[in-house]
């Protein structure tokens, strides 16, 4: 009797040894996830979020923000590499400098997605699944198309964030404030 062959399971180290092909890739449990391209207004959004945390964090020295290609190990075993379009590390959970060319082998303290056409609410929720369950303390969903923010905390509870609301950096950043309005404008 034949056994079906299996596709093996891929490290956070193979994808870090793939030879880069101009495309971005995640790891979803061992299994590798090409990234779609993000939309202009995607990235544009991302873009005004981390301008906004950059200012911020930095005159504060509270410690790096990353932006689409800052990637994480949240879990291994299989391996699960996520790539927020914006995160957020407090300066005393970085590793020595000298990791820094590899997978931050860490959950970020915060992580920003902003959801494209191409994105599934189902995929959006996995995401912010493992974020909270590898650690990460607040997790925003910025959703372009309704003009809203969503934005998870550890208990699993969620609050929605519109137009003429603020967003705030909880504790993860005390005193960091964005206007929804400011995010799509």
């Amino acid at each position: 009797m034949a056994i079906p062959a299996t596709t093996p399971r891929l490290t956070a180290d193979d994808l870090l040894q793939m030879p880069d092909d101009g495309h971005r890739y995640e790891l979803d449990c061992g299994e590798l996830v090409q990234l779609p391209m993000s939309s202009f207004n995607s990235s544009r959004i991302a873009v005004r979020i981390s301008s906004a945390m950059y200012a911020f964090v930095n005159a504060r020295g509270l410690g790096y923000i990353a932006g689409a290609d800052g990637a994480y190990i949240l879990k291994r075993d299989p391996d699960v590499v996520r790539v927020p379009d914006v995160s957020f590390v407090r300066a005393e959970r970085m590793p020595p400098e000298e990791q820094w060319s590899r997978f931050l082998d860490l959950a970020p303290d915060l992580a920003v997605e902003v959801i494209s056409p191409s994105d599934t609410v189902r995929d959006s929720l996995d995401k912010v699944r493992e974020y909270l369950d590898a650690g990460v303390q607040l997790v925003w969903v910025v959703q372009p198309s309704r003009r809203m923010v969503t934005v998870y905390y550890p208990d699993r509870t969620a609050r929605l964030y519109y137009d003429d609301a603020t967003l705030d950096g909880g504790d993860i950043l005390p005193g960091f404030t964005l206007p929804v309005a400011d995010i799509f404008a």
